[in-house]
């Protein structure tokens, strides 16, 4: 018991050191990067970090021409672009400030113009950039007139780069041509690496995009398109959009490609599934557009208000940062989160497919009809469309269980986040986040999940009616989401419900500070007292008689004992079950109450057959496994296992009929492959010659994989990793060859399964090279080996010895860094392991 403790809290410490080393790295530089010159009082306004309000911008015209071959010269790809920008001046202002990234301009032909008329416009001084804070400074000879239109108009170039950010490219092969692909990531920070503008959410204005491209290309933008025409004398073609909605520049969209698209309509509105030729023509874009138009549906009836746009295209790209962007009007996926194959894709693809479009077409209205005014609440824009991601998948699939999976995906993760030293509030002070890093870093588990289950609570005791009451009133007014707190209380007075408190002030204890409580009931005396619950190894051991209550974000579970459970197991709803089972491990790793009570908890699994409460324990299992798997207690901790899943992997034999069927309901499918996984990984041998033979079968006639598209990731992980280097070689051309993303998305995690620490040190060695695996890929190959206990320390070290390229391909203070980091040091759980992490 002691070296548990022990093990416990050096785990706990080195993720803390681990992840505080990265936010110190942040800190500093924010420090170094905010600070005025030594003995300044004012600093200058481009020495800040904010844009001053003196100018409100009102629309862009901007022209841009992507090359999407290389310059004879540089031998880069770049993109020339020229901008004319209308902006009031609400205060008299002798300077223009407007953010600009890696852009290289013309200076002589840069200008101010008077928008109407010939009114007096103060000539250039000087203009200058000042790439730190990332600005185009102009500066002027007398001021701009409060409450008149000017125009800016410029001349520029960029680097079409491979960098995921602003505008870039992507390429990718089909029928043996390598082909180009210019597209765009504006969020949160990257639309002043394309044109110069206020680069900031609340900033709205309207967007006239006209596009430059070789002709049998199509070009996309947030608008439909006017204009096709050639260009005298020159080989391309100009295609000109519709102007935009007044929204923010991080919502903007380009893409330049050779893609064909499916098309639907719902109602007055155009639906359009772009993607690859080939991709289409094997019917992998069908499933999202069935989706798109029901989820379109729901959301147009749950806001009580029309999608504003006169079209809607989604189109899946080859090389994208994000899992989904919802750009206005044209929403940007990777391949694997938008296209779907029923001959190759497993149901959990199928489902994530759903939810991620619900997800982005929730944004359509929470987050781009109605912005939030700066970054510091990221949560609402993520929050809202998590929560109602899940409304629209269930209306969509009623049969999934979307709520219930809600308690295990949001809910239960934002617990696990929440309960560290390392969370934060949901909401932040704005001077808080200031640099576009820190602006990166909002985007965590805390505000999208944590902000999706205080939603859920909120809708829970005002009841979803009244909810939904705040929400349509908020939805009309396009300021910040806040506002739907004070029109909840409103809705909350028109209901005439009661409230012990007013809305606001029972959202900001949840909103503006970290973590949740555990209340403690001592049932002797009936005292009830209630702290701040941490994951802290120094917590002292509850006394006996002491009963305690899980409750916040709408969760609600109390300790049994052992014997109640395994009555009730059939009584209490499944969610529960899962709850009981996730409290009374975290409650054991905080040491409230005894491990060995947390592991009797389990023990009713051998009756459980449900999806939820078995990923609820295996989840919790993980925590142990990783801490444990260089100790002496691994062994018999894997024989408890092995024993607990038995009767799970005979209950799914059996209903497949030895496997020749795949089970009906949706979340069996989840937990046949959770029977299969556990059944091989811990030794049942029924099981391994299983998966080896199915993997056999596919090598011995490679162009037809019988194993079924359910249960491929669970086959090919458990026969890569009793294989040989033949399996693992087959794996990697099979992953090499294949056009279908999710497909290669198994193969990729299954790469990392292996026993052989050569094939595992030759994998991390391809992250490096984006011709092996895609830049968007390396993040979750390295975790998928780190995730091995054969390849953890190979991770780690590969990422120690790969600091400074890490640090720069994957953003410093970005969510993608952390994990990475995260993942690499998982397994520490040694006073050297501490060491080793202090010394970065």
């Amino acid at each position: 018991m002691e070296k548990r403790r022990r093990v416990s809290k050096l785990c706990i410490l080195c993720v803390l050191l681990t992840l505080a080393s990265v936010a110190t790295i942040v800190t500093l530089w924010t420090i170094a990067l905010t600070r005025g010159d030594e003995g300044d009082d004012v600093a200058a306004p481009w020495d800040r970090y904010r844009l001053p309000t003196s100018l409100i911008p009102l629309s862009y015209n901007i022209t841009l021409w992507p090359h999407l071959s290389p310059d004879p010269d540089s031998g880069l790809y770049l993109f020339t672009g020229t901008s004319i920008m209308a902006f009031e001046c609400a205060t008299e202002t002798d300077l223009i400030l407007i953010h600009s990234y890696r852009l290289n301009y013309t200076f002589s032909l840069l200008d101010v113009y008077f928008h109407a008329g010939d009114g007096f416009v103060p000539s250039i001084t000087a203009t200058w950039l000042q790439p730190k804070q990332q600005y185009l400074v102009v500066q002027l000879n007398g001021v701009l007139t409060q409450g008149e239109t000017y125009l800016l108009y410029t001349e520029f170039t960029g680097e079409l780069a491979d960098d995921l950010a602003g505008l870039y490219r992507s390429e990718y092969e089909e029928d043996g041509v390598r082909r180009i692909v210019a597209s765009s990531q504006m969020h949160p920070t990257h639309a002043r690496k394309t044109f110069p503008c206020f680069d900031e959410p609340a900033m709205k204005a309207v967007f006239n995009m006209t596009l430059i491209h070789s002709p049998g290309t199509t070009a996309l933008s947030n608008g439909d398109k006017t204009v096709n025409t050639t260009i005298d004398g020159i080989a391309v073609t100009r295609t000109t959009f519709e102007p935009t909605k007044k929204m923010s520049t991080y919502l903007l969209a380009i893409v330049i490609s050779d893609y064909t698209h499916l098309t639907d309509t719902q109602g007055d509105i155009l639906l359009r599934i772009w993607a690859r030729k080939k991709a289409l023509e094997q019917g992998q874009g069908s499933y999202a557009r069935s989706v798109t138009r029901p989820v379109l549906e729901f959301l147009q009836f749950y806001s009580n208000i029309s999608y504003p746009l006169r079209k809607l295209d989604q189109i899946a790209l080859p090389d994208f940062y994000y899992g989904a962007m919802e750009n206005w009007g044209l929403v940007t996926y990777r391949e694997n989160k938008l296209l779907y194959s029923p001959l190759t894709s497993s149901s959990r693809n199928k489902q994530s497919t759903a939810t991620i479009i619900a997800h982005e077409l929730a944004h359509m209205w929470f987050g781009n009809l109605v912005t939030l005014r700066w970054w510091n609440e990221v949560w609402l824009n993520e929050g809202f469309a998590s929560y109602v991601s899940y409304l629209a998948a269930d209306y969509f699939q009623p049969t999934w269980g979307m709520k219930d999976q809600f308690v295990l995906q949001k809910t239960h993760r934002a617990f696990a986040v929440d309960a560290l030293t390392s969370s934060h509030p949901l909401s932040s002070n704005e001077d808080s986040i200031l640099l576009p890093e820190q602006i990166s870093q909002q985007f965590d588990t805390i505000s999208y999940s944590k902000g999706a289950a205080v939603l859920r609570m909120l809708s829970g005791f005002l009841s979803e009616p009244v909810f939904v009451q705040g929400l349509n009133v908020c939805s009309l007014v396009e300021t910040l989401f806040y506002s739907f707190v004070f029109l909840s209380q409103q809705a909350v007075e028109a209901n005439n419900l009661y409230l012990p408190h007013r809305v606001h002030d029972i959202m900001n204890r949840w909103v503006l500070q970290m973590g949740f409580p555990v209340v403690i009931i001592d049932t002797a005396t009936g005292k009830v007292t209630q702290k701040h619950f941490l994951l802290d190894a120094e917590s002292k051991p509850l006394l006996c008689g002491s009963v305690l209550l899980f409750r916040g974000i709408n969760r609600i579970a109390i300790m049994l004992y052992m014997r109640t459970l395994k009555c009730l197991a059939q009584v209490i709803p499944l969610t529960n079950r899962a709850q009981l089972v996730d409290d009374a491990f975290n409650l054991a790793r905080a040491q409230l109450v005894s491990a060995s009570l947390a592991l009797r908890t389990t023990s009713y699994l051998y009756a459980e057959t449900e999806y939820i409460p078995w990923q609820t324990a295996l989840n919790n299992f993980q925590y142990y496994s990783l801490m444990l798997d260089q100790t002496e207690v691994y062994h018999p901790m894997q024989e408890y296992m092995k024993k607990l899943v038995t009767p799970l992997y005979l209950y799914f034999k059996n209903m497949t009929s030895d496997w020749i069927q795949i089970p009906q309901r949706h979340t069996d499918q989840y937990n046949q492959v959770n029977a299969i996984q556990m059944a091989c990984r811990t030794g049942i041998t029924h099981c391994q010659k299983l998966t080896s033979t199915w993997f056999k079968q596919w090598m011995d006639n490679p162009h037809h994989n019988l194993i079924h598209p359910h249960l491929r990731d669970a086959v090919y992980c458990s026969a890569i990793a009793s294989g040989n280097k033949e399996e693992w070689e087959f794996g990697w051309a099979q992953f090499k060859n294949t056009s279908v993303a999710s497909e290669a998305n198994q193969l990729m995690s299954a790469l990392a399964c292996t026993g052989n620490t050569q094939l595992l040190k030759r994998y991390l060695s391809y992250t490096l090279e984006p011709s092996m695996i895609r830049r968007q890929d390396a993040a979750f190959v390295i975790g998928a080996v780190a995730s091995n206990s054969l390849g953890q320390e190979l991770a780690w070290n590969f990422v120690r010895l790969q600091w400074d390229y890490m640090f720069t391909q994957y953003g410093m203070g970005s969510f993608n860094f952390a994990s990475i980091i995260d993942e690499v040091t998982a397994r520490f759980s040694t006073p050297a392991h501490l060491q080793q992490v202090c010394q970065c």
